[in-house]
């Protein structure tokens, strides 16, 4: 067998499997390329050609497949980190459900998680073990939308080697040909329900932070394994930006659909993506009303209401700086301590 790229030797197949290699043969399965670093290794995988498991120079990376993308966008939609009312996890659920995506690569999860933290799920039939469930963190590619190929990155936010986990995402990236970084998140704000979700940002760049039309901030945070993705992706010349959403301080702790919508369009104005917020866009709706309802029965809440929409207006230019970056700190801080991080 022969590599489809570059026609150097591959080991061959028999019977459905690979031949076993001796403990002297460097070649690795790489889903038809002779060695990682083939010059030609970026072809596509087609139509009824086995495709082999490789392993990156990272142990942490297990990629499945290397296809020939358009222009990808990697999305990090990791769970457990700040996610204020799980508008980003709301948002990653809109993004694949329905979606007829395949994996393409997996994390080490034995090295990245603490299983005592993120415990796997035992499945019993009639009090038999039938299957044992562990969490997974992986790579998923997307239809291409608008000219784009989507890549998603989720699963649990990793427990250690935070590091080499970052270094892994970014070779991936530069193997993939990703042209765009982009991280979901939302944090609580004192902004009121009743007024659009408004969009800050983090960027691995000044140049890029001064593009964007969203809010920034001179503070000081916790940092999440995201953070540690987009600065190695920038450093590398990947352009990398955070988008978060401001959820009302008073529903962090409660599903809020604007915010996952407004973090969509955040997406969609980074990199063209068509995104489809219909059915998202109803439950905003829905949800705007049902708590307009509720405030109206409390004196104390409209009064409150009132107070948030009055400094929400004052501060009604979006390219304005954050008021008060020390207090956005430690509201952070509160919701991280809430929340067991």
């Amino acid at each position: 067998m022969h590599c489809r790229g570059c026609l150097h030797p591959v080991r061959s197949w028999r019977h459905g499997r690979p031949e076993r290699p001796s403990s002297s043969d460097p070649v690795r399965p790489t889903g038809g390329r002779c060695r990682p670093d083939c010059p030609r290794g970026s072809l596509p995988t087609t139509e009824g050609v086995l495709t082999m498991v490789e392993e990156s120079g990272s142990e942490l990376l297990e990629i499945i497949e290397t296809p020939l993308l358009a222009d990808p966008v990697l999305l990090l939609a990791m769970d457990g980190w700040i996610d204020a009312s799980g508008a980003a996890r709301v948002a990653r659920q809109h993004l694949l459900d329905g979606e007829h995506g395949r994996r393409i690569a997996r994390f080490d999860t034995d090295r990245l998680l603490d299983h005592r933290a993120r415990r796997p799920t035992l499945h019993l039939v009639d009090g038999v073990s039938r299957r044992l469930e562990w969490p997974t963190l992986e790579v998923f590619l997307l239809e291409s939308t608008a000219g784009h190929d989507v890549l998603v990155l989720h699963g649990p936010e990793p427990d250690h080697e935070w590091r080499a986990f970052s270094a892994a995402v970014v070779d991936l990236c530069r193997r993939l040909g990703v042209c765009m970084v982009v991280g979901m998140g939302a944090y609580p704000a004192a902004v009121p329900h009743t007024r659009p979700t408004r969009l800050s940002c983090t960027a691995g760049s000044p140049e890029l932070a001064e593009r964007l039309d969203f809010l920034t901030a001179t503070i000081e945070v916790p940092a999440g394994a995201q953070a540690a993705i987009e600065m190695d992706a920038g450093r590398a010349g990947i352009p990398a930006i955070g988008i978060w959403a401001q959820v009302p301080h008073y529903l962090s702790g409660s599903t809020y659909p604007p915010a996952a919508q407004a973090l969509l369009a955040g997406v969609a104005e980074l990199t063209g993506m068509d995104v489809d917020d219909g059915p998202l866009a109803e439950s905003s709706l829905a949800a705007r009303s049902r708590l307009d309802d509720l405030v109206a029965r409390n004196p104390e809440h409209v009064t409150m209401l009132e107070t948030l929409e009055a400094a929400y207006d004052d501060l009604h230019d979006i390219r304005g700086q954050l008021p008060d970056g020390e207090q956005l700190a430690a509201e952070l801080e509160r919701f991280l301590r809430n929340n067991g991080d």
